[in-house]
């Protein structure tokens, strides 16, 4: 017997009667039913999730965000109802809850009262976060379930989205304002550090100016320190000169007065010599000390004629120096009251400085006033003693004459006419000389008085001049502290303002700049960062197509495990007559793989024509789900042949294993250990994946792999198929070719 007539039996044999012709088309179409109906079913679910039922319960009492009033759960049940991604109903919160129980609706969203409150907390110290609450119920549908907890999730992120890019459009709006904010700031800091570095000069410059005025006052102050010691004692001595040519100019006067009829006595004295004489012996007696006297005033007057013009020079400075304060006083006070003022001394010891200013500017006009007569009273001094040093010069020189001609005058009478003569001529300059120097005393008297008056009231100034001088010395020194800590300060200011423009200028360039549009770009990237691109390699058309690969392996399965419930895996009889296991083999094996081939080429017509699922590689799909139908045949015919009636329930356990191992749901990641394991080791974990590969387009090398592994499952499944046929063969008796009573 060839292999081609064991099939043509074997054929022949299922379609001998009606009964047999009915039961072989029905179990010829079996797979057909499970996988065409299977996927039918499933083809694409998601695409009418516009059907399922689903209520939605708006709550929401809104809020008030900016000054106006959002209903965030009208716009998420809006969005909702007009998505259409389910048959959403609007419901109070009892028609839902009823309407899940009782199955009229698969879920129910519920929108509490204060959804939008929540939701506009984030902009406030006291967030919280808003919620939706899902109702559901797994007695409507476990999936629907899972479904309506993705469509949940949807809804949030929609929320999220929206809220989000609200609030980091004001974000972003905010920071444009802060940045333009920082440009005004960055002005004005720059605008301060100017200002600074000028005040910090013009500190320094009063710094160094009341360090020079402090150093001029203390110097005043020690300078004037022995003023009014100094200004006593010129007082007590313009006082004794004052008295002293007062007493001067009185004797004077008077000796004038007396010398006045000196010429008309000179002429009776020839008339009186004897008692001229005797007036001589008197006179003699009398002016017996004049020459020297004489001298000593002359030296006298000389010696106060000298101290007068060395006291007129010693106070020359002094009282050019008051008359210069004085005239320096009005502007020095303005100065330094606008420092005081501005100064960092309390208000007690800025009232006390400013009232000594005051004081001192008093005093220093008064002073001036006193140096201005005291210049004038040393300038007449000056001029009288020297008027008068100039006469007692004449007297000395006159004197030693009159004591010399009285002399004569006492010694003889005979030379008394030559010496009358003598005498006659000289009265008149004598006289003239007594005049000059009474007038000279007189003038010297007024002079000392004037200097004694000036030099009174220096003395009475001078306590008051030094105690504003030490005042002033301690006033400046303050000012000088003040203006030293102001220059610091201004320092400081002046970095501390350049350091503040130059970080507020590095913070706002770190804002980047933007416009509107910019900002409402930017709101949209914040509020959804992250967009998930569509880049399958290969892609399934639906969920149909997603599940294809799986019911088309197992339809391969149950097509030939229900097969091999009427075929014969191998003929006993033929392995009795012919005694050729492997064409034995090969005809048991190849009628139901033909059986097969009718089957996939069907499945494949049904999948790509009547379910319209796309398929990437027509010719190696069907290339593979034949492969995978040959090998579930070899498979199933070697637990056939092998044992018997338990390999054939061994078939269905295989199946039921495989169902869950081969992946075809959830990824086999997800199985437990020992399942696990069992996914690599069984056949139709690999006829799966190679129809994904073809349907999908997927990876060429992947598709040949697996349909190796297929190879080596036919391969092996045929092998021990042989090797127990041919062990069946050496045993086979005459007995054996008897026909079976039920064919």
């Amino acid at each position: 017997m060839t292999i081609t007539s064991l099939i043509r039996a074997e054929l022949a044999r299922l379609t001998a009667t009606p009964l047999a012709r009915l039961a072989f088309i029905a179990l010829m179409v079996v797979p057909l039913l499970y996988g065409g109906a299977y996927l039918w079913a499933n083809r694409d679910p998601y695409a009418k999730l516009d059907q399922v039922p689903a209520a939605i319960v708006d709550q929401d009492a809104g809020a008030t965000l900016d000054g106006d009033t959002v209903h965030y759960g009208d716009d998420v049940t809006k969005r909702a109802i007009d998505g259409g991604d389910f048959k959403w109903e609007k419901a109070s919160a009892a028609e839902a809850r009823s309407g899940v129980r009782n199955g009229t609706y698969d879920f129910v969203v519920t929108i509490p009262h204060d959804f939008s409150e929540s939701l506009v907390s984030a902009q406030t110290d006291d967030p919280k976060r808003a919620e939706l609450v899902m109702t559901t119920a797994d007695t409507n549908s476990y999936l629907a379930s899972t479904i309506a907890e993705q469509a949940g999730k949807t809804m949030r992120t929609a929320v999220a989205e929206q809220v989000g890019k609200k609030a980091a459009k004001t974000l972003l709006v905010g920071l444009a304002d802060v940045r333009d904010s920082l440009g005004d700031a960055v002005d004005g800091a720059g605008q301060l550090a100017s200002g600074a570095s000028t005040a910090s000069q013009g500190a320094d410059q009063l710094a160094s100016g009341t360090s020079q005025l402090a150093t001029g006052a203390s110097k005043l102050a020690s300078g004037t320190a022995d003023l009014p010691s100094q200004t006593t004692k010129l007082n007590d001595g313009a006082q004794q000169v004052a008295s002293g040519a007062s007493s001067l100019a009185s004797g004077l006067s008077t000796l004038q007065q007396r010398t006045a009829d000196l010429p008309s006595q000179t002429a009776a004295l020839d008339t009186g010599a004897k008692q001229l004489q005797s007036g001589l012996h008197d006179a003699r007696d009398q002016t017996a000390s004049l020459p020297a006297q004489s001298q000593q005033l002359a030296a006298g007057a000389a010696r106060v004629a000298d101290g007068n013009a060395k006291v007129a020079d010693t106070a020359a400075p002094f009282i050019s120096g008051v008359q210069q304060l004085a005239q320096d006083s009005p502007a020095l006070v303005a100065t330094l009251k606008p420092i005081v003022e501005d100064s960092a001394l309390d208000a007690t010891k800025k009232a006390a400085l400013l009232a000594q200013l005051d004081t001192l500017q008093t005093d220093s006009a008064t002073l001036g006033a006193g140096a201005t007569a005291v210049s004038q009273g040393l300038g007449d001094l000056r001029t009288g003693s020297a008027q008068v040093s100039a006469g007692a010069g004449q007297l000395a020189a006159q004197a030693p004459k009159l004591t010399s001609g009285i002399q004569q005058l006492s010694d003889g009478s005979d030379t008394l006419v030559a010496g009358t003569d003598q005498l006659a001529g000289a009265a008149p300059a004598l006289t003239s000389g007594i005049g000059s120097a009474a007038s000279g005393a007189s003038t010297l008297a007024n002079g000392a008085s004037q200097v004694a008056s000036g030099t009174s009231a220096l003395a009475a100034a001078a306590p008051t001049l030094s105690n504003g001088a030490a005042t002033l010395a301690d006033g400046t020194a303050s000012a000088n502290d003040g203006a030293q800590s102001l220059a610091s300060g201004l320092h400081s200011l002046q970095s501390g303002s350049s350091e503040l423009a130059s970080k507020l200028d590095a913070g706002r360039t770190k804002i980047p700049a933007s416009t509107a549009s910019q900002r409402n770009d930017q709101a949209s990237v914040i509020s959804d960062p992250v967009k998930v691109g569509d880049d399958n390699v290969a892609a399934a058309d639906n969920y149909g197509a997603g599940l294809a690969p799986f019911f088309i392996s197992l339809a391969a399965w149950i097509g030939m495990y229900a097969l091999f419930l009427i075929l014969k895996p191998i003929s006993k009889r033929a392995i009795t007559a012919v005694r050729k296991p492997l064409r034995i083999v090969l005809g048991g094996w190849l009628t139901p793989v033909v059986l097969g081939v009718v089957q996939m080429v069907a499945l494949f017509l049904i999948v790509r024509f009547a379910l319209d699922l796309g398929v990437v590689r027509p010719g190696a799909t069907i290339g593979v789900m034949v492969l995978a139908s040959a090998t579930f045949a070899a498979i199933l015919m070697a637990l056939n042949v092998l044992l018997g009636s338990v390999g054939q329930f061994l078939g269905l356990v295989l199946m039921l294993v495989q169902l869950v191992t081969a992946g075809g749901t959830f990824p086999w990641q997800t199985l437990p250990g020992p399942l696990a394991a069992l996914h690599f080791a069984l056949p139709m974990t690999y006829s799966v994946d190679a129809l994904r590969q073809t349907m999908y387009g997927g990876s060429v090398g992947a598709t040949w792999s697996d349909a190796a592994t297929l190879a080596c499952w036919l391969l092996g499944a045929l092998l021990v198929t042989f090797v127990v046929a041919a062990r069946q063969g050496r045993s086979r008796t005459l007995r054996d070719l008897r026909p079976s009573l039920i064919g």
